[in-house]
């Protein structure tokens, strides 16, 4: 048979060449009652009450809220249709008392991303505050037997990209190790700090042996252990979720994929 020499044109090479198209994951932090800005100045935080609004309006669009490994197992099954991507950063003792009961009426799980540097104790890396009981080993246990799927955020919250070799491995390896003496399971995927990360850090944490990573904006690093994520707030009503969802279908169709 012989060999097709006809070149490729230009905009189906530059397509062959685009990152694959990433899924729709949404990044939460902590689900708590508060007033105003003081009470969040870094705007981590949603009510209980608007969580359950964001969460009856994935269901109202047909799409259902699931754990970052049960998304990415069923996208590379080809059954990725109408799920999102559910995420907790920090691990905030408020998961288990707010957000959980709303995701299980739901019918949703999640991936939350913990500490085991710091059970127990509060988020101190936030020096403005205020302050915010962390999980417990006990809580964690709890939640992984809840179904929810638990995660690295690191031991303490470090800058990984500002880390000694040695720190980034503790950071990495010792969260991951702990992790597995708390549930019984190695966690499948990590969580960068801040969402800083650069090419050192992604390949630490792929050799550490993540499964997958989420970040926050990563740009070109995008990919299986650099994952974006879209910042849920407490303004977020429908029209916003939609515009966010838009958006991110936007890019999708952009790199020839067209996604949740």
């Amino acid at each position: 048979m012989p060999v097709d020499s006809r070149p490729v044109p230009a905009v189906r090479r530059a397509r062959s060449l685009r990152a694959p198209a990433s899924p729709w994951i949404l990044m939460y932090h902590s689900v708590a009652e508060f007033t105003g800005p003081v009470e969040d100045p870094y705007g981590i935080t949603v009510t209980p009450a608007a969580l359950r609004s964001q969460l009856s309006w994935l269901r109202s669009r047909g799409l259902r809220g699931v754990s970052v490994g049960e998304l990415l197992r069923s996208r590379a099954a080809g059954r990725a249709g109408g799920l999102v991507g559910l995420t907790f950063d920090d691990g905030y003792g408020d998961y288990l008392t707010d957000a959980l009961p709303l995701l299980r009426r739901h019918g949703f799980t999640s991936t939350l991303f913990v500490l085991p540097g710091r059970l127990g104790a509060d988020n101190a890396w936030d020096v403005l505050g205020p302050r915010k009981t962390l999980l417990s080993a006990e809580d964690i246990r709890e939640v992984t037997a809840a179904g929810q799927e638990i995660g690295s955020h690191g031991l303490l919250h470090r800058d990984l990209t500002a880390a000694s070799d040695d720190v980034l491995r503790q950071e990495l390896h010792g969260s991951r190790e702990l992790l597995q003496e708390l549930t019984g399971t190695l966690p499948p995927g990590f969580c960068y700090p801040y969402g800083y990360l650069d090419a050192r850090v992604a390949d630490a944490v792929r050799a550490a042996g993540y499964r997958y990573a989420c970040a926050i904006s990563p740009g070109p690093l995008a990919g299986p252990h650099a994952l974006p994520r879209t910042h849920i707030s407490q303004a977020d009503g429908p029209l916003r979720l939609h515009v966010k969802r838009t958006r991110h279908r936007f890019r999708q169709i952009t790199r020839g994929v067209i996604s949740a």
